[in-house]
């Protein structure tokens, strides 16, 4: 019979050893995400998956911030990030740096994310955006790609923290 593994048998490294772990070449930048709680859970998976770094743009909320640590749960202080008021400059620099910028939307051009093919030696920025607009309108042409995560019930969309983890796996399981 299975049992469940204690904290002390997982394994874990402790933060500054994880500083040191090469990262994944994927920076997750969340575009005018409102809810601290979706910021925290967003700060945690990136700490699971090994994410480079995380950008915070616009209206979204910055650590420290109690609300932000109940879900991240320490990972605003192992998972490098930064602020930058504007997504536009934020994308364009990420492209200098050589990113291709992959958006979460459901847009015109959409790829299914089952079929986008994540290559090894590039780098991406991974956008997620606001909890009702989405994605910034104005940004939209910095975009190299725009990924699309399927669903077939009632609903339109999924939570932006839900999203994330879900491209978080799709680049990590490629990458790692």
């Amino acid at each position: 019979m299975a049992k469940k593994l204690k904290l002390e048998d997982l394994g874990r490294v402790d933060r500054e050893t994880f500083k040191q772990i090469t990262k994944i070449p994927v920076t997750v930048v969340l575009d005018n995400v409102r809810s601290m709680h979706n910021v925290g859970a967003v700060f945690r998976t990136a700490d699971a998956f090994i994410v480079e770094r995380v950008i915070l743009c616009g209206i979204t909320p910055v650590p420290p911030h109690r609300e932000i640590h109940k879900a991240a749960l320490g990972a605003t202080e192992t998972v490098e990030w930064i602020y930058v008021k504007d997504i536009s400059e934020a994308l364009q620099n990420l492209k200098d740096q050589g990113c291709t910028v992959v958006g979460l939307e459901q847009t015109t051009a959409s790829v299914n994310i089952d079929s986008y093919i994540v290559k090894r030696g590039e780098k991406y920025a991974l956008v997620l955006g606001n909890e009702v607009d989405g994605l910034s309108d104005n940004a939209l042409a910095l975009y190299d790609t725009f990924l699309e995560i399927p669903q077939l019930g009632t609903k339109h969309s999924l939570n932006v923290s839900v999203c994330a983890g879900i491209a978080m796996w799709h680049f990590f399981k490629d990458l790692k």
